[in-house]
Order: structure tokens, then sequence, then C-alpha cells
């Protein structure tokens, strides 16, 4: 052996082998110097992030709100979210965490999603240049993957310190905000601040979602109101949560907690398509005997005496699947109710007028979010299911002076230009305009039903009547007649002829009278006949001029 490794030719391929191990060594001991720096740059990243996410639980647990990071928890499905631009307008050489938003993707119910939450916590959640340009660039690429956007704002505005070009950033973002609107959802949740010209942006989103505390928005705060005009208001009062759900009309529904918000978020988004293109997916269901024991109940729920006041979303909870309707804008103008729901596994807009409330009337708010509900359902490819118990349209100088016209004819714009299928159902009463644009065949719904106690006609029986037969019954006062009783004979007589769904069967306007209990199985074959209708543009034009 020791002859073998003597050998000249051995001891030169020893020498050669030794070489080698020497300066893969010397390469790697270099390599690793020259990677040193890297690993030290993605340990202090990681530093800094962690430091900033303790920072941030300090800040706003106190105040009884979540991190933008937990929030995102709450939102995405577990492990989904993918981070963009986490160090934009930071400094990790200067212990600079960030910019004050957090933008990236992740998933709901494993379907894509882009997101952007405001950071509080690092200057206030202020938009400077850097914020916007991270949420431009995260819309564009919304918009390419045709995801829907949702906003988790907590936010002091503009960054005063930036000037002008924070006002412009926030320009950026209204303008893409609206090259968005109607091509994918588009949800706000208002989680803290959001005052000033921030305001529109969620203004011009689909929803916007609140909470009951800590959720504020405004154009211009308390201390403003006060220099301004001396009127002494709080946050709350002035712009809270509960103030833009149930008197503005601005929020669409109010969570109890960040939580709940949150929830309510992930709920709706179960309904809508990612994009525009896509049609609202689609959920197993197998129709059960629970469905028919459901269906017979619908005959029970609706009094026959039309002055009798019900509540229509036990009528809604007897038509969709397993009774689950998920309500928009419930706090709001009441007397109208929309929301969401499944019929037969397919999501569907619901519009009813609720008896509960003033009788069902249409007045200047609920004329508006009817139509902005249609609206919505029209953009996104859900068809709109309209239930119809309506005396008419509010009375009194103080809906005129309000713009009753400008925003009843909303309604009508609104059902008139809808592509989607239309199925109206009446149940007891449809009168004057309010039967009209309550998606009537006239101005475009696809199949009208009515049930057998519908009462259609311009008037109710007892002010056609008194219309009619104005005369007719002055002559009887004066001739000491009973007055009363020839009312009576002529409001039963105007029932059985005229304020019925007769007529508008024989016009066409009304296809079928159903039973209560066929409802729901009306609808779903209805449904299934007009799923292949088309979009069709009528003319070239740009567009409407919708009465705003």
């Amino acid at each position: 052996m020791t002859d073998i490794i003597a050998s000249p030719a051995v001891k030169e391929a020893v020498k050669v082998v030794m070489e080698q191990q020497e300066r893969l060594g010397d390469e790697a001991a270099a390599e690793a110097r020259e990677s040193q720096p890297i690993r030290t740059s993605v340990l202090r990243a990681a530093q800094l992030a962690a430091e900033a996410e303790d920072h941030a639980r300090g800040r706003q647990h106190v105040k009884g709100k979540l991190t933008a990071r937990e929030r995102l928890d709450l939102l995405l499905d577990t492990g989904s979210f993918e981070e963009i631009g986490r160090f934009r307008g930071g400094d990790i050489n200067g212990g600079r965490a960030g910019s004050a938003v957090i933008t990236g993707f992740g998933e709901v119910f494993g379907r894509k999603v882009a997101v952007y939450a405001q950071d509080f916590s690092v200057k206030g959640g202020t938009l400077g240049v850097a914020e916007g340009r991270k949420i431009c660039h995260l819309m564009d690429k919304a918009l390419d993957l045709k995801v829907p956007i949702i906003a988790l704002i907590d936010s002091g505005g503009a960054r005063i310190q930036e000037g002008v070009a924070a006002l412009t950033e926030y320009g950026h973002l209204f303008r893409k905000t609206c090259d968005a609107s109607g091509f994918v959802p588009q949800l706000s949740l208002i989680l803290g601040p959001c005052a000033g010209g921030a305001v529109y942006c969620p203004a011009l989103t689909d929803l916007i979602i609140m909470t009951r505390e800590n959720s504020n928005m405004f154009v211009t705060g308390p201390d403003v109101v006060k220099a301004a005009t001396g009127e002494v208001i709080s946050m709350d009062d002035l712009g809270g949560g509960y103030v833009h759900n149930a008197t503005s009309g601005v929020a669409h529904y109010l969570g109890e907690d960040e939580a709940d918000a949150i929830d309510y978020a992930r709920t709706v988004l179960a309904y809508l398509p990612s994009n525009s293109d896509q049609q609202p997916p689609v959920y197993a269901y197998a129709a059960t005997r629970a469905d028919r024991d459901v269906a017979k109940r619908l005959a029970t729920l609706v009094p026959d005496n039309d002055r009798q006041p019900y509540d229509v979303l036990d009528v809604i909870r007897c038509i969709v699947d397993y009774g689950e309707f998920v309500q928009v804008h419930e706090l709001f103008a009441a007397s109208a109710v929309v929301g969401f729901a499944c019929i037969d596994g397919h999501p569907v807009g619901i519009v009813a007028n609720q008896p509960n409330v003033n009788a069902g009337i249409l007045d200047v708010d609920s004329s508006e979010k009817v139509a902005r509900f249609v609206r919505l359902c029209d953009a996104f490819n859900l068809p709109v299911v309209t239930l119809v118990d309506t005396p008419g349209y509010k009375p009194g100088a103080e809906q005129e002076h309000a713009g009753i016209i400008r925003r009843g004819a909303k309604v009508i714009y609104a059902y008139a230009n809808a592509q989607v299928p239309l199925v109206t159902i009446i149940l007891r009463k449809a009168f004057g305009g309010a039967y009209i644009v309550m998606g009537s065949k006239s101005i475009g719904a696809d199949m009208n039903f009515a049930w057998p106690s519908s009462q259609i006609a311009v008037l109710g029986a007892a002010g056609a009547v008194n219309i009619i037969h104005r005369k007719d019954l002055q002559k009887a006062k004066d001739n000491g007649k009973d007055v009363e009783a020839l009312r009576a004979k002529y409001i039963a007589d105007y029932e059985r002829t005229t304020v019925n769904a007769n007529l508008s069967l024989e016009m066409g306007e009304i296809d079928a009278m159903i039973d209560p209990e066929q409802t729901r199985e009306t609808i779903i074959e209805s449904l299934r006949l007009l799923a292949s209708k088309k979009r069709v543009r009528r003319t070239g034009k740009h567009h409407g001029n919708q009465p705003l």
C-alpha cells in the first residue's frame, strides 16, 4: 500500500484533489462572506416586520381595534395571503418597516381577491405617494387578473406633509376605482376613520361596510364643523356607522364588531362572480320535502285584508334556499328590502316591498335603495326576483321637494336598462306608478306572475271611488242619503271589476296567476328558461344619462 501511495502518479492525483478541496473551501467561504449581507438584510427585514406588528398591536388593541394584518387573517382563507411591495416606501437599513398600507392577493372561499389594508399604526394610516402607488399597482394587477378588490380602510386621510402630491394620488385612486366599477366587485370596509376627500374612494365602490364602534366617515370632521358653523357634534353623530347605515344610506351593512363586518364581506363575495365576464358561482342544492312544506306556508303569510301588514322577510325565507337571505341596506329605507340569496343553488338578487313599514310605500330613499341594488345585480350577472306589494309612491310636499320625481325615475332606469333575467311576483297590491316601476313587463321584466289575491290598478278602490264617483257621493249627501253605504257599494263594484289581475292577464302584462305555494317552483322554472338570456347593446350610444 505504501508503495502504491508513494508512486508519482498517485501522488499527483492526491495533490490535485487536495488543491480542489482547498479551492472549494475558499469559494464556499467567499460565497458565505458575500451572502452575509443578504442574510443580514432578510433577518433585519423580518425583525422590522415583527417589531412593526408588535407596535401595531400596542396602538390598535388599546382602542378596541385589530391590526391591519389581523384583519387580513380574518378576511382571507388561511395561508392564502401573498403580499406585494411589503417594504415599498420603507427603509430597512434605517429601521422603518414600510408604508402605511399593506397590499397583496389572497383567497376567499378558494377564489382569488386583491386586498389592501391601511395601517393606522404607521403615520396614522395616511396616504402619501408611496401608499397611493402601492394601491394603484395592486388595482392594475387586480384588473389584469379580473378579481375583486377589497379595501380595509383605517386612515387619517391625505398626508399633509406631502401636500398636493398626496392629493394627486387620491385622484389616481378615484379614477382607477371608476375604471374597475362594474367590471370587478369592489368592497370597502371602514374600520376606523375615513375623512376628507378620502371618503369618495369607498363611495365609488359597490358596497360599504362599517362597524358600530370606531368607524367614521365624513367630508369635514367635528372640529371643522364647529369652526365653520358653531355646531358641536361628536364623530359618531356626524358620521358614525349607525348614522351612515340608517340615516344617510352611505353604508350598506353595520357590523357589531370588526369580525362581523369582515364575515359579512366574505359572505357577500360568495354570491358574486369574480368579474362581469363570469356568471355567479353555482352551489349544489337538492330539493327536499322541507321545501314543499315551507312552500305551503306562503298562503298563510299574506293577509287577505290589504291594509293588514306582514313581514315580507317571512315570504322571502320560504322562497330561497335554506331560508338564507343576506340583506343589503337593512337599516336604511326599511319600506323596501333588498339582498342576496340562492334559489336552486343559483345566486339571485331579491327586491321586495316591506308592508310592515309604511305599508311598503315607495319614497325617495327606498327608490334609491332599490335602483342601486338592481344596478349592482345587473353589473355582475345576478338575476333579479321582485316581490311586489305597494300602495304606490308616498305623497306630500316633503317628498316632492326631496326629489321624488328624479329619484323615483332611478328605479325605472335601473329596471329598464337591466339585461339580466327579471322575474316579478305580485303578492298583493300594485298600484299606480309603483306598479310600473317595480319590475313590470312594460319596462322590461321577462316573466311576471300574480297571486290570486293580487290587486292591480291605477289607484286603490277607496281613492279611485272618491274621484270617479265624487259627484254621485256629493249628491247623495245633499239628498240626505247614506253616503257611506253608497261608497261601500262603489268600492265593492270597483274591486270586483277593476282592482284585480284579470285585465293585466288579458293584456299579457301578467303571464300567469299562480298559487302562492307554487311561487318557488315558478321562479326556478322561469330562471331556467331565462338562463340563456344574452346581453344586447341596443344602440351605439356611449351611455345613457341616468337621473342622478
